[in-house]
């Protein structure tokens, strides 16, 4: 089921194309182009490996559920030009070092790579086609799911309002949630994570508001920002140093964030600036959510600090920044410059994670999902 919409249209961040070729069948993938979002909706295609490598490197795709499935897509390209073990192999390898944080890449290559071994080399190719789309169709089931689970959340929240301002004529009801980075349907295949909650919440008739933090240096707010202008969901984009002051004020009544890879015990890895917002919603008593699909979670991982590589990104991102018609330049090339990607949020500030499956505490998430021990 395809639930987001661009000018009427409904798209999938990511889809399989199949074309009458020179006696055979051409496949390639197509993906929107994220690095000219939010001023132009581009539409490309990825033809071999080498293109979906580089499109998950520069962050023409990105979000971890859709890294994962890209990936998938890219090993299946590979398998169209060599259906050999070594190509398998290289193409795994290739597609592994793009992106060293997210999880789901690893897994999705580790899925792939375990069901085409079990295949005939002459059969490879077709079935990983196959397995690529399965995993892009379990994607939108599970974030569907998931949405529906932080709708309650968000559900439950204007209620407490109505409970709470009965006595106060006029008093808004609306619920302000507060997001960071994009955890929408762009970062995954369809719904998003974090904002599933939102539009499903939203479409249910929900009063809800979101406050959107920029996030530096992407901006990836900017791409939420422009879902849910075309979701029509009422929304405020804020700098990220702003989203504390919030808080402090009793503006915010739940904060929901995604995540690029979370531990067996609940800590969170997602965009830089999580761990501040965190830290300022445990302050004021906000309640912090994570939004975390089941394939996101690292089951061999308890404690995030000492075993996660935080992903250091090109200075640049930091000396310049995006602007309709190319990028502009805030600080010279001599100027030092540090860009980690990610941060890293406690389990011990963490309310709740959300997954397909329900809510749980960070100490009880693997009780969600029972299969899972034995990987612990």
């Amino acid at each position: 089921m395809l639930a987001m919409k661009v000018a009427g249209t409904h798209y999938r961040s990511i889809w399989p194309i199949e074309r009458p070729g020179q006696g055979n069948v051409e496949h390639a993938v197509g993906i929107i182009d994220q690095t000219q979002l939010p001023y132009a909706f581009a539409c490309v295609e990825l033809a071999n490996l080498a293109a979906v490598a580089d499109a998950i490197r520069t962050m023409r795709v990105r979000g971890a559920p859709l890294i994962g499935v890209a990936a998938a897509y890219g090993v299946a390209l590979a398998l169209r030009a060599d259906r050999s073990d070594a190509s398998l192999a290289a193409a795994c390898e290739a597609l592994a070092a793009t992106r060293p944080t997210a999880v789901n890449l690893r897994s999705a290559l580790e899925r792939m790579r375990g069901a085409l071994l079990r295949v005939a080399a002459a059969a490879r190719a077709d079935e990983a086609w196959r397995e690529a789309g399965r995993m892009a169709d379990e994607d939108v089931q599970i974030n569907r799911a998931l949405g529906a689970q932080g709708a309650r959340l968000i559900a439950q929240a204007y209620q407490h309002n109505c409970e709470r301002n009965s006595h106060r004529n006029g008093h808004s009801r609306t619920v302000n949630v507060l997001t960071h980075c994009n955890a929408g349907w762009i970062a995954a295949v369809d719904y998003g994570t974090a904002l599933s909650a939102i539009y499903q919440a939203y479409d249910a008739g929900v009063p809800v508001h979101v406050w959107v933090d920029e996030t530096r240096p992407r901006n990836q707010g900017l791409l939420t920002a422009w879902e849910l202008a075309a979701h029509g969901v009422p929304h405020t984009l804020i700098v990220d140093n702003a989203s504390g002051l919030l808080l402090q004020r009793g503006q915010v009544d739940l904060v929901l964030v995604g995540a690029d890879r979370a531990t067996r015990g609940g800590d969170i890895c997602n965009k830089i600036g999580t761990y501040l917002t965190a830290l300022a919603a445990n302050d004021n008593g906000v309640p912090f959510y994570a939004c975390v699909p089941s394939p996101t979670i690292d089951w061999r991982l308890n404690l995030a600090r000492d075993e996660v590589v935080i992903e250091e990104r090109d200075h640049d991102e930091v000396r310049t920044i995006a602007a309709q018609g190319g990028r502009a330049r805030l600080a010279g090339s001599e100027t030092p410059v540090a860009n980690p990607a990610f941060d890293i949020t406690p389990a011990r500030l963490v309310t709740g994670v959300v997954t397909e499956r329900g809510i749980a505490a960070p100490a009880q998430l693997a009780e969600l999902f029972p299969e899972q021990r034995q990987a612990a």
